[in-house]
């Protein structure tokens, strides 16, 4: 873990819907970043309680109501700026109080914790990972077993293939990768792990990237554990 802050892991779950959320805590300041919070906020409340932090930002990594439901209730609780990708927030029309937008590579700091915007469209238009030193938090852009669906409203494929390509690129292979949703392995695999380990990481032509993500009859897209 990067010395300047630290990462606490929230599960949480509605039907059939299990999201994970994260709380950045710099430890400097114990400023407090809340990562795509959804579902149970009761969890949230009484983990940053326990933290003794003060919550300054929401970092949404997509406008999908399972990564932002939470968004009201607590930015009436601790009035925190809320950040999203300036393409998400346009292409859906996303509104909120406190409303912050960023372009690809703008960065965001959170007391002594740098966090840079990775825009990573292909599950939505505007899609985010945040990078910190050693952390990246992939919402629905990367998930430790593949990658997210591309066939919603602003999804795309194509776009999905180049985002992967470009984080292959530009993350180290150190950097620990915390998804929005698991298929059954723990968060926090190395991205050098994903690369040896996950199919979508290993397409080298995007005819093939479309093809295979839009293939027919796929089972389990949402069989979140």
């Amino acid at each position: 873990m990067n010395a300047s802050y630290e990462i606490h892991e929230l599960k949480t779950g509605y039907f059939h819907f299990l999201n994970y959320g994260y709380v950045i805590v710099d430890l400097a300041t114990r400023y407090a970043a809340i990562v795509d919070p959804a579902w149970e906020i009761r969890k949230y409340t009484d983990l940053l309680k326990s933290l003794n932090v003060e919550v300054t930002a929401i970092l949404l990594t997509h406008s999908h109501e399972d990564h932002v439901n939470l968004v009201p209730p607590l930015l009436n609780l601790y009035q925190p700026r809320i950040y999203m990708s300036e393409i998400e927030m346009d292409y859906y029309h996303y509104q909120s109080p406190n409303l912050t937008g960023f372009k690809h590579l703008d960065r965001i700091r959170i007391g002594n914790t740098v966090i840079e915007c990775l825009v990573t469209p292909g599950h939505t238009a505007g899609s985010t990972c945040y990078l910190l030193a050693d952390s990246m938090f992939s919402g629905d852009t990367v998930f430790t077993e593949g990658c997210g669906i591309c066939n919603c409203p602003g999804g795309s494929p194509s776009d999905m293939y180049e985002s992967i390509q470009m984080i292959k690129s530009y993350v180290p292979d150190n950097v620990k990768v915390y998804p929005g949703h698991s298929f059954g392995k723990s968060t926090g695999h190395t991205l050098g792990s994903l690369k040896e380990d996950n199919i979508y990481f290993q397409i080298y032509k995007k005819n093939h990237f479309v093809d295979f993500r839009m293939r027919a009859n796929q089972k389990n897209i949402f069989s979140f554990k």
